[in-house]
This record gives C-alpha cells, structure tokens and sequence, in this order.
C-alpha cells in the first residue's frame, strides 16, 4: 500500500493515486464494460496497493465497484471512495447519495461532489441527459448552483459523508458558490492532462487551499498522450513509460490523479510507475511538460454541450456523454 497523501483543506487528506472509473460508463451505452469487469478491475487495484477509488452516480457501475472493494479484502476504512452527485438530482442530493450508498453496499462516502455544476430538470425525456424540443439540454434554470452547494453541506453535518468538492468547477463557478458557504470545496475534479494543464485555474484552486484532481490525465479515450513526443521523450531520458511521465508531472504539480483502466498489467503500472516518475522527473523536465499546450497542442477531450457558459477557458463543446 501507498502511503503517499495530500492534505485537504479541512484536516483530511487523500491518496494521490485513485482509479478512474469512467471508462466503464453505462448508462448511455457508450463505454460499454464487460460484465463483471469493472468490479475485477477495483479488486486488482486494490489487491495492488490503491487506496482510492473514484466513482459516480452517472457511471452506472456503483454496484461492481461495491462487489469489487468486497473481493479485494481491504477493510472498508483503509479505502478512500468519491462519488459524485449528478445534474438531475440538483434538488434531491441526498436522495442521490443514498442511491449510490446502496449500491456501493457502505454507509458513508469519503469525498463527494458535484459532479457539473449543471442543475437538469429530473422529469425531462431522459434520465440522464434532458432535452428541449430544440435538442439542448433541459437545464433547471430556476435552481441556483449555490443551493446544490448547500445541500451538500448539509450531508456533511450529517455525516454521511466526510468531505465534500465539486468536479468541472472554473474559478468563475467556484467563487460563485463561495458567495454563500459555510464550507470550502476540499477538491475540484476536472480534466487536467499535459494538453490541458490550466495553469491559470490551478493557481486559484491552490490560493484557495482546494486540492485539484485530475481525471482523464492520460487523455480519455484510448490514451492519445501516450504519443505525445515530448513526454515521450522525456520517459526515455529517465527510463520510464510515457505513461509514468504523464502521470508523475500531475502528482509533481500536487494534483491527485485518476488514470482509468480494467487491464491489469495497466492498473499495476499506473500506480507504481506514477511514484517512481514523480521522484525521476526533475524542475526542467516539468517546466518543458508545462509549455506543452501553451506551443500548440492545448486540447480538451471532454466538453459536453451543456449550453451554460461554464467559465473555462479553451471550451468548444463536442462531447455530450461525460
């Protein structure tokens, strides 16, 4: 087991290596899993030394990640799990939660989120991605983000959770909701990678003392980084996998990343591979990984077209199912 943590803002703290989980998307049929391969891939991780599990409501895979953490042997307090609350239940956070605590078969989640800060009306056309007649999304415009906010610091008090962050936040929507809470997100899980660093955002989440986590940090869908001749230049240099590099100049950075596989081989090296490159990699190595986008190849992978000006920088929406 790893013992390699970050603090969150609020006495707790976090593994900085988790397993990703969106690869094994369901729900809207895309990312199709194999039946029973997303709970062998959680017993291989664990069984492999991570202590961090990354979920959510929307990857309709809770109930193997569940059998997966019971296989694995690991006591149930050794393991760090998120999960995240979904744009439909804006208005029923709890209700979300305890969905997602029943079929993850524990009783309480260590980080939750807000999964986009898109409120969706529940009783639209589908149960996950509502539409207008026109065919944009059926957003609940008359529910304001800062009261998602506060629902979910009313589960912390009931301790139902232990922490509670946001995912796909800009600095825009983050001091929004700090117009009105009671409570500092501990995390902001986004899409950071070395075409999309956000150098900007990281900066602000890091002066607000909101630890950034990195999901799809090896580019999403059939891991297009791993290409990138720089970084593979740079694993050459030290020894290592593109794969370490790309994984080890995030955790240098002091983000938590989330590499998502169900190969085992994959699950293994992601997490050992990541550790060894975050001591390898030296200042002049990630001054040269940062300048990567910035000379060219800044490129985001997921930007659904939730027809809300989100605040990001760089976002031209061409994905409608993450």
């Amino acid at each position: 087991m790893t013992s390699d943590l970050i603090n969150l803002n609020h006495g707790k703290s976090i593994p900085v290596i988790g397993l990703g989980n969106e690869l094994t998307h369901r729900r809207t049929g895309t990312w199709q899993s194999k039946p029973n391969e997303v709970a062998r891939a959680v017993e291989i991780a664990l069984r492999s030394g991570y202590r961090h599990i990354d979920c959510a409501w929307v990857y309709g895979n809770e109930k193997e990640v569940g059998e997966g953490l019971r296989a694995s042997g690991v006591p149930r307090c050794e393991v760090f799990i998120t999960s995240k609350l979904w744009g439909t239940y804006h208005r029923r956070a709890e209700e979300c939660l305890n969905d997602t605590l029943e079929k993850l078969g524990i009783d309480y989640l260590d980080l939750y989120l807000i999964h986009w800060p898109v409120p969706m009306n529940a009783n639209g056309n589908h149960p996950l991605f509502p539409t207008r007649p026109d065919g944009t999304r059926d957003r609940d415009e008359s529910w304001d983000i800062t009261q998602t906010w506060k629902s979910m610091e009313e589960i912390l008090k009931k301790g139902k959770v232990k922490s509670i962050g946001v995912s796909n936040f800009s600095e825009m929507m983050i001091e929004k909701i700090l117009t009105t809470a009671e409570i500092i997100p501990a995390v902001n899980q986004l899409e950071l990678h070395l075409y999309n660093p956000q150098h900007k955002l990281i900066a602000y989440l890091k002066s607000k003392g909101i630890v950034p986590e990195a999901y799809s940090p090896l580019g999403s869908t059939s891991s297009p980084l791993l290409e990138d001749e720089v970084a593979r230049r740079i694993a050459k240099s030290h020894d290592l996998k593109t794969s370490d590099v790309l994984l080890g100049y995030l955790l240098k950075k002091g983000i938590v990343v989330l590499p998502k596989s169900v190969t085992p081989e994959r699950i293994e090296s992601n997490l050992s591979g990541a550790l060894v490159a975050h001591k390898r990699l030296t200042a002049d190595d990630i001054v040269v990984l940062d300048n990567v986008a910035v000379n060219g190849k800044q490129k985001r992978f997921i930007m659904p077209p939730w027809g809300v000006d989100l605040g990001f920088d760089n976002w031209t929406p061409v994905n409608p199912n993450k």
